[in-house]
């Protein structure tokens, strides 16, 4: 599947701390679940060095697929 980044999603990327490589991986091996208004979500974990008490990055990456393209419109970045 080819993914396209929207310039809305690699603003959020930088504010968030994830990478395009965390963001491309989530997509193509992460959970797959619905999301509201049609778009379709996905998730993944990501162990990092302990950061300020958390070893873990989870990335939630939400978008749309069609023709065969997903293109990420947002990303939400969570650490645990």
């Amino acid at each position: 599947m080819n993914i396209k980044i929207h310039p809305h999603a690699r603003v959020r990327m930088q504010e968030r701390g994830a990478t395009k490589q965390e963001v491309i991986a989530t997509v193509q091996q992460g959970e797959q679940f619905r999301a509201k208004f049609g778009r379709t979500g996905f998730r993944m974990n990501f162990p990092i060095p302990a950061k300020k008490g958390y070893r873990t990055k989870q990335l939630e990456v939400y978008g749309l697929e069609e023709n065969n393209k997903f293109t990420v419109i947002s990303i939400i970045v969570k650490y645990f």
